[in-house]
């Protein structure tokens, strides 16, 4: 037996070229692929290249150092400030109980969170009127508490939590849906309460979702615009600044401030996409 080994024999005929034709398809549809996913990326960047093509240091400066510029950001981020507050205390909760399914006819508790999702944001305005309205009951009930739900600061709070809750809890119920309930049980025969279990096993495991769908929350009520035009005309935020400047002074104006909008939106949703990511990685690491 020879101790210097032989050369493995290549492909030749038939057999080669058939190998060589389908490396070159699977080629070509990656390149396509790619070029097609490209094209996509380009398109839905593209709004932000525009806006930073048509900004200056200058034209920023000018709108932003005018007096009351930037008020419409501190009522953004009061009113962002207190919804996300409202839908962690209410909405955290809420996700957990859809996703053990422990809510009675857990399907209903779904569908009624899914129409509220699928209600176009001006539509939310206009049925909010009927239900807090001045001149309904729950209106009169918030006016005996010196509320109203009315071109107030609470009413662009209630309207910013219609508009961005059903992207919260759905997200949440994804993220604890993602943790495997059977983590909780041995936890639970380890000796830990059932809340000790949530606690220091399932919330951990679904940090990383939760942190996501609370992005998107943040950005949607950030940019909530089409319930709160109707019902939270005054005092203005960002979006209802960008759409009143619009109005008044053109297109060229109304940029700088939604260039704030989006400094203001962004970071939280990037800053969890990359936490999510990592946290994926250090799993299946």
């Amino acid at each position: 037996m020879s101790s210097v080994l032989e050369p493995v024999p290549l492909a030749t005929g038939p057999r080669a070229a058939e190998t060589l034709t389908s490396t070159r398809v699977r080629r070509a549809q990656r390149a396509l692929s790619v070029a097609g996913a490209g094209v996509v990326w380009l398109v839905l960047v593209a709004p932000i290249g525009a806006l930073a093509a048509h900004l200056s240091a200058r034209s920023i400066a000018a709108a932003l150092t005018a007096p009351g510029a930037l008020e419409p950001l501190v009522v953004s981020l009061e009113s962002g400030g207190v919804t996300v507050a409202i839908l962690l205390a209410g909405g955290l909760p809420l996700g957990w109980l859809l996703a053990r399914r422990r809510l009675p006819a857990h399907r209903v508790w779904e569908t009624g969170i899914l129409c509220t999702l699928l209600l176009p944001p001006l539509v939310i305005g206009l049925l909010l009127v009927f239900l807090v309205g001045p001149q309904t009951p729950a209106g009169h009930a918030l006016a005996a508490v010196h509320l109203s739900a009315t071109n107030t600061l609470f009413a662009l709070v209630v309207a910013e939590v219609y508009e961005s809750a059903p992207y919260f809890v759905l997200g949440v119920q994804a993220a604890f849906a993602s943790v495997d309930p059977a983590l909780e049980q041995q936890a639970m025969l380890l000796g830990d309460a059932p809340r000790t279990a949530v606690r220091r096993v399932t919330l951990p495991l679904a940090a990383p979702g939760i942190a996501m769908a609370l992005a998107v929350a943040w950005a949607r009520a950030m940019g909530a615009f089409g319930a709160v035009i109707i019902v939270a005309y005054h005092p203005y935020g960002l979006p209802l600044q960008i759409w009143t400047t619009l109005q008044e002074t053109g297109l060229a104006s109304a940029l700088p401030y939604a260039l704030v909008l989006l400094v203001v939106a962004l970071p939280l949703p990037v800053a969890a996409y990359a936490w999510s990511v990592h946290a994926r990685a250090r799993r299946l690491g």
